[in-house]
């Protein structure tokens, strides 16, 4: 196992930790933020959506001690660590701010050897791949492709469920609303924010916004008729996409959950896509780290060609176990 640094430590940074101790994936070489030690370990240990840390968790000089692991910590308010000097083998960047090249290229200018982006990259051309979990990482090149993107929480939810219809069905056009829990984009209280629709207090209403999924889903598949939209409503994660599709081929409902739980059961979808087969809220999948899972009861076709399929996804732990995964992967 290489070498992997966290750079931003916000929430899926630190949902990312969460996943990366408490799978034994990889403990990180360092931690780097603009905000302080103290604080910063303070979130860690105690967090709102995920509970309390089992372990003990301490600011120490340079760093954290958690669980007995001691992490360096660097400052990056004026400059980013040198990674050559530290070894790094995998920056899985979580500012949301390297969604451009350029922003991405400082870390491998800085001597890492790969950057992981936890975000959907601007364009194709500000990556070297968008990989997937279950999805595409058989595409992964280690020799040309150093800047990869994992796109969003989002598209991680929608991808399974557009690789099973399409391997399955086909598509031959697509819409996708997804309800979605509020983020740190939005405003606490009403005031005036760059989008307008953000500027009302997120915890007390339902806020249309848009969607990168449908951009990052045409990474994968190029060709892919399918567009949507986004709702923002006053859950603090715990999210859900639906589907709705015209397929190539005359089906059923029943036919439809039969392939998906032939899907979540098999590789290369075991472990990032499940089932769910009663009726549930949001809460069940709080923590659940899973991408996508399939609300089976759900399911509807009409007329034989109009699928709907609805995902729930926990969009922090969901996301940020896959993130965790890939950075293991990567830093093999």
């Amino acid at each position: 196992m290489g070498n992997i640094a966290i750079h931003g430590f916000g929430r899926i940074g630190r949902s990312t930790l969460r996943a990366g101790l408490k799978d034994n994936l990889f403990v990180p070489v360092s931690i780097s933020d603009i905000k302080d030690v103290p604080t910063l370990a303070a979130l860690f240990k105690v967090d709102t959506n995920y509970g309390i840390w089992p372990e003990e968790v301490k600011a120490a000089d340079g760093g954290f001690v958690i669980g007995g692991r001691d992490i360096r910590f660097y400052d990056t308010s004026k400059a980013l660590p040198d990674w050559g000097a530290l070894g790094v083998d995998v920056v899985v960047d979580c500012t949301g701010r390297a969604t451009t090249r350029a922003v991405a290229q400082a870390h491998l200018d800085c001597g890492a050897k790969r950057v992981l982006v936890s975000a959907a990259s601007k364009t194709l051309q500000d990556c070297d791949a968008v990989l997937l979990p279950g999805i595409n990482l058989e595409q992964y090149d280690p020799q040309t492709q150093r800047i990869i993107s994992m796109a969003s929480c989002t598209t991680n939810a929608l991808a399974p469920v557009i690789k099973v219809l399409l391997e399955n069905f086909g598509i031959r056009t697509g819409l996708f609303s997804t309800v979605h829990a509020y983020t740190n984009t939005q405003s606490l209280t009403d005031q005036p924010m760059k989008d307008r629709r953000d500027s009302w207090a997120a915890a007390e209403n339902v806020i249309p916004s848009s969607s990168g999924a449908a951009r990052a889903l045409q990474f994968i598949w190029k060709d892919l008729k399918v567009t949507g939209k986004s709702y923002r409503v006053p859950v603090r994660t715990g999210s859900i996409a639906e589907v709705n599709a015209v397929v190539e081929r005359p089906t059923t409902a029943d036919e439809v959950r039969d392939v998906f739980r032939k899907a979540a059961a098999n590789a290369p979808l075991k472990g990032v896509m499940d089932v769910l087969e009663d009726e549930w809220a949001s809460s069940r999948i709080m923590g659940d780290p899973h991408s996508s899972i399939i609300d089976l009861p759900l399911v509807q076709v009409q007329d034989g060609t109009l699928v709907s399929v609805a995902a729930w996804y926990d969009n922090e732990m969901g996301y940020a176990t896959r993130l965790a995964e890939m950075a293991a992967f990567l830093a093999q």
